[in-house]
């Protein structure tokens, strides 16, 4: 039986099946083409009782995490994130910042130029080198309440806890939150970043969902989740990255919430996401997407022209193995991450190259896997129009533009 991770009920709602596809970031080599590749189900269910939308956790943290293949910094958008986030945080000399999830220090650098203290905690080996590459210091381990207050107590309490795109990633939930209360100091912030299933919903950001994403909150459901472990939601922020994400700021002590929170609620509740209406319509739009895409795809190889894709995320894969896109259809796609050069992807197992290789192609269109990134990704290849060429972007709906 399948049970809500956040309350225990067993009424949980199926919300969209996307199939049994591999890990997402489990990258192929050439020689691991030849072996099995083992998939799970991806079925995304709501629980309709605390309204934690959830995949059951089919596959452990461990697997995916002790060699990642995803680092940060490749966004030059998404360092700029942080980098504004670190400068309008109010750090002092004498504050303690300690990142959980810290990835390749992406976010620390810019507390480190500042001369402040700082930790992160990075549970992949390679990409908590990257980090230690750049000066921050960096801890490889997953956060428990008991690394929590090992941390504190080695290190003392931290005044500003971060936790970027992580809190989707670990199935013990409460036992997480229990961790980032552990390092908050009793009077410091903890802020969270997660991407809104307002708009997951909304866009149809499907390919948002894989497995190492083990939940996906409302506002409603991070509330309580964040109460499981000891911390308040006292403010919400409104982000633009991955889609759509909110910035949950929650603290050990109760305190009022803000305007926003209520606001976000409002428009959460109003959108049907506290019952179960709200999520009843989205497989057929998910359906439509697959549609619209194998239809421009297989229309574009019928006419001879060449289509490539630019960016190998893990919403990528998702997309690519629910709607059974295969080297047939797309030749390539290139990404930022030497990591991934001479790879494959899971599942489809399309080759993963460097990007110079599309302007040596000239192909007709370039199919762009990160969507999330268009503003940034669509001045960095603007060169694809000197030929002619165009950008496919999938979602929210298939839009073809150049």
């Amino acid at each position: 039986m399948i049970t809500c991770r956040l309350c225990g009920s067993e009424e949980l709602a199926g919300v969209v099946d996307l199939g049994a596809t591999p890990p997402c970031e489990l990258f192929l080599t050439a020689e691991q083409l030849a072996a099995p590749e083992p998939t799970y189900p991806l079925h995304l269910r709501v629980c309709t009782q605390c309204w934690l939308a959830q995949l059951p956790p089919l596959i452990t943290p461990e697997e995916t995490f002790t060699e990642y293949a995803y680092f940060s910094s490749f966004s030059t958008s998404w360092v700029e994130h942080a980098r504004r986030f670190v400068d309008g945080a109010g750090l002092r000399p004498g504050s303690f910042v300690v990142e959980v999830a810290s990835n390749d220090g992406y976010l620390l650098q810019h507390v480190v130029e500042r001369g402040v203290r700082c930790l992160g905690i990075e549970p992949s080996a390679n990409v908590g080198r990257a980090a230690v590459e750049k000066g921050v210091p960096t801890l490889t381990a997953f956060l428990s309440p008991e690394l929590g207050q090992r941390v504190r107590a080695e290190h003392g309490p931290a005044d500003l806890v971060v936790a970027n795109n992580v809190y989707a990633h670990i199935p013990d939930v409460v036992g997480f939150t229990k961790g980032l209360r552990a390092l908050v100091a009793d009077d410091g912030r903890v802020s969270i970043e997660v991407q809104h299933l307002l708009t997951l919903m909304e866009l149809n950001q499907f390919d948002t969902i894989y497995h190492e994403h083990f939940q996906y909150y409302t506002v409603a459901s991070a509330q309580r989740a964040l109460a499981g472990g000891g911390l308040h939601l006292v403010d919400v922020e409104l982000l633009p990255t991955h889609g759509g994400s909110i910035r949950l700021w929650a603290q050990p002590g109760e305190a009022p919430v803000s305007q926003r929170v209520v606001d976000v609620l409002a428009q959460e509740k109003a959108a049907g996401l506290h019952e179960l209406s709200g999520y009843q319509d989205f497989a057929a739009r998910v359906a439509k997407v697959r549609r619209d895409l194998l239809r421009f795809l297989i229309d574009a190889a019928d006419a001879g022209k060449t289509v490539v894709g630019y960016g190998a995320p893990g919403k990528g894969n998702t997309l690519l193995n629910y709607c059974g896109i295969r080297p047939d259809l797309l030749a390539y796609t290139v990404d930022r991450n030497p990591y991934k050069h001479g790879r494959f992807t899971p599942g489809s197992r399309i080759p993963v190259l460097a990007p110079e290789r599309i302007a040596a192609d000239r192909p007709d269109y370039v199919l762009v896997l990160p969507w999330n990134l268009r503003d940034e990704l669509v001045e960095q290849l603007s060169y694809v129009r000197e030929w002619g060429g165009r950008l496919v972007f999938p979602i929210p709906r298939l839009e073809v533009v150049g």
